[in-house]
């Protein structure tokens, strides 16, 4: 039977996972090993974080929508069961960057839900 080497397949297989390391300190960027672990743990942590993020940002539209509505003296939950009850389907996203950005736009909403 033939021998088969298998260095170079072996080789190019760390060297793909260590390529997703650089940037890491200590032996974790150059030990195969540590890299491998800290890698998995690392990429891990991104796709959590990633779903984390969503969350992150709607509950600052949230605040940032309660400010602007506290200026009209309105409470957030009231307003968004007013927006809810009017059909007016705006997401908070939008919201927020009226409320921060066109003042103007988001009191004309406040008083139509007044109304």
């Amino acid at each position: 039977m033939v021998r088969v080497k298998r260095g170079k397949i072996a080789h190019k297989r760390r060297k793909h996972l260590l390529k997703y390391a650089r940037g890491f300190k200590w032996g974790r960027k150059a030990k195969y090993r540590a890299a491998k672990e800290a890698l998995f743990h690392a990429w891990t942590y991104s796709y959590r974080d990633r779903k984390k993020k969503k969350g992150e940002f709607r509950k600052l539209w949230q605040i940032q929508i309660n400010a602007a509505c506290r200026k009209q003296g309105l409470s957030y939950s009231k307003f968004i069961a007013s927006l809810k009850n009017n059909k007016i389907e705006i997401d908070r996203k939008i919201l927020a960057g009226l409320a921060k950005d066109y003042p103007e736009i988001f009191e004309k909403i406040v008083e139509k839900i007044r109304a």
